[in-house]
């Protein structure tokens, strides 16, 4: 893994957390803002507390180390989330305001995926170290 590589993979990381820890925050507590968001495009409002909360969990598990399996789960999580957010908005005819934070979200979930150094990958090979000496 090249360091461009691995710039890439954190700067898209850490964005990608940071938008996803403080929209998960801002659904967990309910903000009368996201809230009316939620009701314009149709959703109950216990789904918030629902995103809200696996997208915290999910925060932990991409930075968290080890946990391959763990981690596609939540990089998979994030991709349906935000497609499915942009996709609501696009069939609620919203602004591209709207659709700027669940695409910028989308992307970063993407890089971030991608960039992933080996040891964060399902399947990475783990060194095992094998004696075979007798005696």
């Amino acid at each position: 893994m090249t360091k461009t590589t691995k710039i890439i993979y954190w700067v898209a990381t850490l964005w990608l957390a940071l938008g996803m820890l403080s929209t998960g925050i801002v659904q967990l507590i309910q903000m009368k803002e996201e809230v009316a968001v939620f009701a314009a495009l149709g959703y109950p409002v216990y789904l918030l507390t629902l995103l809200g909360l696996w997208k915290i969990l999910g925060v932990a598990a991409v930075l968290i180390p080890k946990f391959p399996l763990l981690k596609e789960w939540a990089y998979a999580g994030f991709f349906f989330a935000m497609s499915g957010a942009l996709f609501s908005h696009i069939a609620m005819g919203h602004s591209f305001n709207d659709l700027f934070g669940p695409s910028l979200l989308l992307v970063l979930t993407i890089v971030s995926w991608y960039f992933r150094p080996p040891g964060r990958k399902l399947g990475a090979a783990v060194p095992v170290s094998i004696d075979n000496r007798q005696g």
